[in-house]
């Protein structure tokens, strides 16, 4: 059978309602990493619903505890057809964040998979079981309509992404030769616009800490102690002053990246960013001065303030707080120095009198490294002609995305290219209620995964990219 037989059988998948039907038993099993209790959904996911259907794709199965106590445990499915042809390597992640029943739009069930127009709402849907359930459904299509993939391949799923990919690390270094692979194709996060395929070669890292402002051993009485006593939020608000200014733009330098690749630039020329159905979109003059939207994104380092603790906002009373925190996240590209990103916020506030102000991070900062592959990489234009190939059109390549996944394990530790072809778009209520896939997305995506996979079964034995 041909190329177009296999994107037929694809598309078929979706239109028959096999893809609803696969989404729907996954997006089934409440996969919340974070949850206390439901460890053995996550064990279930691996073993008696994704195990089972890697199998029918001739796929041998084995799954492994986390070497990371509290870490959820990882599928590997291997197909190896002939030693001498291309090793692909797929990642997945079946866990999820909570479900929050109750605050979906008409009280719809999270764990249920609920078809509205073009929308399909259920937890995990856009990420991750939806986009690694298309990904599964194309291998098989190819499979189906070739008779083989044509290539070996290697498919992980592990089942802690939502809890910063606990033990992935660790498991990946003790099994560097069962995992080993030339290129990895996985899919993950949201096209830069709807209408734009993508291809996102990397990601930014991302660090937490927190700014701490306890400066006494209890609360006092706002009218008996206000006027002579520090208050600790406003200390905090005005070191975060020194931070960054009130454009957005960060005032310290050593967090900044020296300079921006001109293929960086280049390849981010003229890439739009689409925010989808939200009201919201971008203040133009936030961040960086002089650079794009999406350069801002992909091609800079970024500071946000997440959370504050101080008081009862739900109860105030009249009272000066002992403590106050501010929990802060850095997002960063290739070429921060991580090391000395803390040393540099402890000399910036103590230069500024701010010693009276903590510092707290979590033992495993940055929770995510920064990684990025040039667009001109062999393999990553053979992918995009696939897909301009199978679409009609170019894909928008990011040599990183603006997100952050375990990227560095792959490309860095297992040494491979990595290239994540998205399925999803920026108003997916991704980590939120109404999370959700557009049905054109699944379409699309199903076939351009399909034609990846044809197309590396067509490199043949001794395939060097």
């Amino acid at each position: 059978m041909t190329r177009d037989a296999a994107l037929k059988l694809a598309k078929g998948y979706v239109a028959d309602g096999r893809y609803i039907a696969d989404l729907s038993k996954r997006v089934a099993v409440p996969t919340q990493s974070s949850v206390a209790g439901y460890e053995k959904d996550l064990l279930h996911y691996l073993e008696h619903v994704l195990a089972p259907d890697f199998k029918k794709l001739g796929c041998e199965v084995s799954i492994h505890a986390n070497p990371v106590e509290g870490g959820g445990p990882f599928l590997v499915a291997k197909r190896t057809e002939n030693p001498n042809f291309a090793n692909l390597f797929c990642y997945g992640h079946g866990d999820v964040v909570p479900g929050m029943a109750g605050q979906w739009k008409h009280n719809l069930n999270p764990w249920d998979v609920t078809i509205d127009g073009e929308k399909l709402y259920g937890r995990g849907t856009a990420d991750n079981k939806g986009q690694h359930t298309i990904n599964m459904l194309a291998l098989e299509a190819v499979i189906a309509a070739r008779g083989k993939l044509g290539f070996n391949l290697t498919f992980l799923v592990e089942m802690s992404e939502e809890t910063g990919s606990a033990g992935l690390r660790e498991f990946c270094t003790a099994n560097k030769e069962l995992l080993a692979s030339d290129v990895l194709i996985a899919s993950d996060g949201p096209r830069v616009a709807v209408d734009t395929p993508t291809m996102v070669l990397g990601v930014r890292g991302a660090m937490d800490f927190s700014l701490v402002a306890d400066l006494r051993q209890e609360d006092h009485h706002s009218g008996n102690w206000g006027g002579i006593i520090a208050d600790p939020t406003v200390i905090l608000a005005h070191a975060l002053t020194t931070i960054m200014d009130r454009n957005g733009k960060i005032l310290i330098e050593d967090w900044l990246p020296k300079d921006m690749p001109d293929y960086v630039r280049a390849s981010l020329k003229g890439c739009p960013f689409d925010p989808g159905e939200s009201a919201d979109t971008p203040d133009e003059d936030w961040g960086e001065p002089g650079f794009s939207i999406v350069e801002k994104l992909c091609a800079w380092n970024s500071f946000d303030v997440l959370a504050m603790d101080v008081g009862d906002a739900k109860n105030p009373v009249n009272a000066i707080p002992k403590r106050a925190v501010m929990y802060c996240a850095l997002r960063f590209i290739v070429g921060t120095n991580t090391g000395n990103v803390v040393p540099a916020l402890r000399q910036h506030l103590d230069a500024h009198g701010f010693n009276m102000i903590k510092i707290e991070e979590p033992a495993d900062n940055p929770a995510y490294q920064a990684s990025r592959h040039n667009p001109n990489l062999p393999w990553v234009q053979w992918a995009a002609k696939s897909v301009e190939t199978t679409l009609g059109r170019p894909p928008q390549i990011l040599p990183n995305g603006a997100g952050s996944l375990p990227n560095d394990i792959f490309c860095d530790l297992l040494g491979m290219p990595t290239i994540w072809v998205p399925h999803s778009y920026n108003s997916c209520g991704q980590h939120a209620p109404d999370e959700h896939l557009l049905m054109p997305l699944v379409e699309e995506g199903i076939e351009m995964m399909t034609g990846l996979f044809w197309d590396a079964g067509e490199l043949g034995p001794d395939a060097k990219m």
